[in-house]
């Protein structure tokens, strides 16, 4: 596969079948975060929820994307309260009233994958926890949007960048734009050129042309946007101890507008 980030180069491009093949893995996907969201409350484990997405994904006949990827040790990224992405799941870590957890989930089935995440109040959450959530939410569903034949690769991360300005936590005040981590092609691997940044200048890029593949994926905090990996090399937080938020669809280019694959039926 040859799949280039310059202007001038274009995405791979998938056919109807190609597509249709990749739903099937994102409808995987959204079915085990379905399962993961209906789990967890207060007093549940990490860990526990990481052996229900294996589980569910197994028994879908497809296989974590996540699992021994660059050595990663399970099948969710699970990401608590500060902590931005890449959370290892663990029986140790318990979920708390009040805590934000982001699930990232990917699986591969039948060589294709999907790649999504979601953000869960665990019981009662706070007013502001909720509003940095649905803001992630709109950013994600407005890169979504732009995600239309004809376009440039950053139409999309402007979107993402402009629905994340124009949102204001419960006092008014900007949400944190992480800009080290984006989106990314996806397909027959789980990361494919180019990465998508979650902000930038509309118009420049690869042209979006039917067929392609990405996911699209902004991470808003309650406070500044810088962010450090822990000793573990994996765990991402916010350097201030803000809470943060995640969310993630894999989307498709098409005639229609952009198709969701990562959608629950």
């Amino acid at each position: 596969m040859s799949l280039f980030a310059g202007r001038g180069k274009r995405i791979e491009r998938k056919t109807r079948g190609e597509l249709e093949a990749m739903r099937a893995a994102g409808l995987v996907v959204a079915r085990t975060l379905q399962a993961v969201v209906e789990a967890a409350r207060p007093g549940v484990s990490t860990g526990e929820l990481d052996e229900l997405a294996e589980q569910t994904i197994r028994d879908a006949g497809a296989v974590p994307s996540f699992k021994g990827y660059h050595g990663f040790p399970a099948s969710l990224c699970t990401s608590v309260n500060e902590q931005v992405v890449h959370g290892i799941p663990s029986r140790k870590a318990v979920l708390a009233e009040g805590d934000v957890l982001s699930v990232d989930c990917g699986a591969i089935l039948d060589g294709w994958h999907g790649d999504s995440a979601v953000t869960i109040g665990i019981g009662s959450v706070s007013a502001a926890d909720r509003a940095l959530s649905e803001a992630t939410k709109a950013a994600m569903n407005a890169g979504i949007a732009a995600a239309l034949p004809g376009g440039r690769l950053t139409d999309i991360s402007h979107a993402v960048e402009t629905a994340a300005q124009q949102a204001r936590d419960t006092d008014g005040v900007p949400y944190g734009l992480i800009e080290e981590y984006g989106g990314h092609g996806i397909g027959r691997e789980m990361h494919m050129d180019p990465f998508l940044p979650n902000l930038g200048k509309p118009g420049r890029g690869p042209k979006l042309e039917v067929g392609v593949t990405l996911a699209i994926e902004p991470m808003l905090t309650g406070g500044g946007a810088e962010t450090k990996e822990l000793s573990d090399g994996w765990t991402v937080v916010t350097t201030d101890g803000s809470r943060a938020a995640h969310w993630e669809h894999t989307v498709a280019v098409t005639d229609d507008g952009p198709w969701i694959l990562t959608a629950a039926e």
